[in-house]
Order: structure tokens, then C-alpha cells, then sequence
């Protein structure tokens, strides 16, 4: 028989992998700059997954998506994969999303609460980002902070707060599924 612990464990499991999933999509919507950091839908992926399932889930799927680009699986922007994309220019902001999931997730009491946390992961995100630009790409950090956040601030803010307001019919429509099939 099985336990409620292992129905947990399972739809975690479950969870996780299809939100990576949805996260290796968003990466795949792209407008290509010349500073080698696309337009995506990365920022709203990541958001979305973490605002539905929380702090945790939102950063081990994220982690997730990650460790399998890592190994060479081609979710990254532009169907990339491998571990030299996470040490090439754009890799900071790989790494910054799993911190910026964490801060989405934080289900705080109202939606301006949510965004505001989200938007500190953003910051955290485009902090980890930047620096890694910057030093692989040998400019100065404001340079690099202009090249490869400037331009992203308005659609990634946007990408947040529609994140997080789509998820709270989504997170009652999947309440209501399992209350009813007693998931």
C-alpha cells in the first residue's frame, strides 16, 4: 500500500521534472542580441514554476534544469547544452536563476509581497549574471551590467509580476484537481 509519504515523494518527483521541462521550453523563445545573452522567456519560465510550486520546488527544478544542460542535454537558449555554457559568458544567469526560483517561491501574503521578493531574486540573478559577463568577457562591471541587464529589465519585470499573477488561478485550479481526486 502506498503511503501518503511516498504519494508526496512521487509528486514532488513528478513536479520537479515537469517544471524543468517547462523551463528548457522557455529557453527555446528567443530574439538573439549582439551581446550574446538572448531575449528569452527563461526569466517567466523560471518565475512561473516557482510561484505554483514554492520556494523549493521552484529552485531544486530550476537546479534540475541546470544539471542537465550541464551534461550536455540541449535546453539552454538556442538548443545549447554542456558544461562549457555554465563557464561561457551567459552561465552566470544559469546559476542566478536557481537563487531567483527561491525568492518566486516565497509565498508571501499578497501578490505585491510576491513580486517584491521576485524582483530581489532578479536582482540576485542579474548580480550573478553580470559578474560572470563581465569576467569572461573582460569588461568593467557597469559595461557589462549595461550590455547584459539594462536591456532585459523591463520585459523581466514584466516576465515576474505576470508570472505570479498566472499562478494563483493555476495553484487553485491544481487545489481543486487534487481535493477532488485526492491527490
Amino acid at each position: 500500500m502506498e503511503t501518503k509519504n511516498t504519494r508526496s515523494k512521487t509528486l514532488m518527483t513528478v513536479t520537479c521534472a515537469l517544471f524543468a521541462a517547462i523551463i528548457a521550453v522557455s529557453a527555446q523563445v528567443q530574439i538573439p542580441l549582439f551581446t550574446m545573452v538572448p531575449i528569452t522567456l527563461h526569466t517567466f519560465g523560471v518565475a512561473l514554476c516557482a510561484a505554483i510550486g514554492g520556494s523549493v520546488s521552484g529552485a531544486v527544478s530550476t537546479a534540475v534544469y541546470v544539471l542537465i544542460g550541464a551534461v550536455g542535454v540541449p535546453v539552454f537558449a538556442g538548443m545549447k547544452g554542456g558544461f562549457s555554457v555554465l563557464l561561457g559568458p551567459t552561465g552566470g544567469f544559469l546559476f542566478g536563476f536557481i537563487i531567483m526560483a527561491f525568492f518566486c517561491g516565497i509565498q508571501a501574503k499578497n501578490i505585491w509581497q510576491r513580486i517584491g521578493f521576485s524582483l530581489i531574486g532578479l536582482a540576485v540573478c542579474y548580480l550573478c549574471g553580470a559578474l560572470q559577463y563581465a569576467i569572461i568577457m573582460q569588461k568593467d562591471f557597469i559595461t557589462s551590467l549595461t550590455l547584459v541587464v539594462v536591456p532585459f529589465i523591463v520585459k523581466d519585470v514584466l516576465s515576474i509580476a505576470a508570472a505570479q499573477y498566472m499562478a494563483v488561478p493555476i495553484k487553485r485550479g491544481i487545489a481543486h484537481f487534487s481535493n477532488r481526486n485526492g491527490v
